[in-house]
């Protein structure tokens, strides 16, 4: 078995790592921070919006049973790369979409990943491709998050079930699971 890393921003990493845990050849997913200009930062310093970070998640997957263009592909469809700078209500540099690829391989098909969603798209893909900072785990509170505590969150409750569904509904042969 052959394990990939992807850090992949897309709004709030609870929403993004619910989708990603259903996913088929998904070993691991660990929601955290990257891409800003402190040591160590926390939630709230994050939430805040000074860092710099964006809430992200690391997605470790098998690549013999799926591919980084195919968890591309499945991060194109389960948010809005569109939105500048925030996912829905969640505004702020800290909820970006964004790809950190761990090398060049993965840069190049970073571009060609948002070459594919922009095909089907009208909006301009706003998604950008940043460096591979430094990775900080975030709380183990938000780790697994949907799981737990976010099937009693009402923000999660609205967010998260609408992007299971675009899974579902987009990647049927890709889905772990049938249940909500």
């Amino acid at each position: 078995m052959a394990q990939e890393q992807a850090t992949l921003a897309g709004g709030c990493f609870w929403c993004t790592e619910a989708v990603f845990n259903d996913v088929i050849g998904v070993t691991k997913v660990e929601s955290g921070y990257t891409g800003g200009h402190i040591a160590s930062p926390t939630y709230k310093q994050v939430c805040e919006g000074d860092t710099g970070h964006a809430e992200a998640i690391r997605v470790t997957f098998d690549t013999d049973q799926i591919s980084y263009d195919d968890i591309l592909d499945i991060f194109f469809a389960t948010h809005d790369p569109t939105q500048l700078n925030g996912q829905g209500n969640d505004i702020g540099t800290q909820y970006r979409s964004a790809l950190f690829p761990n090398d060049a391989g993965q840069e190049v098909a970073a571009r060609r990943g948002i070459e594919r969603a922009q095909a089907d798209r009208a909006e301009p893909i706003v998604t950008t491709i940043e460096p591979q900072g430094e990775w900080y785990p975030a709380e183990d509170y938000h780790q697994d998050y949907w799981s737990g505590e976010g099937q009693r969150n009402p923000y999660c409750l609205a967010v998260i079930p609408p992007k299971i569904q675009k899974l579902r509904k987009s990647f049927q042969n890709r889905v772990k699971k049938a249940e909500a």
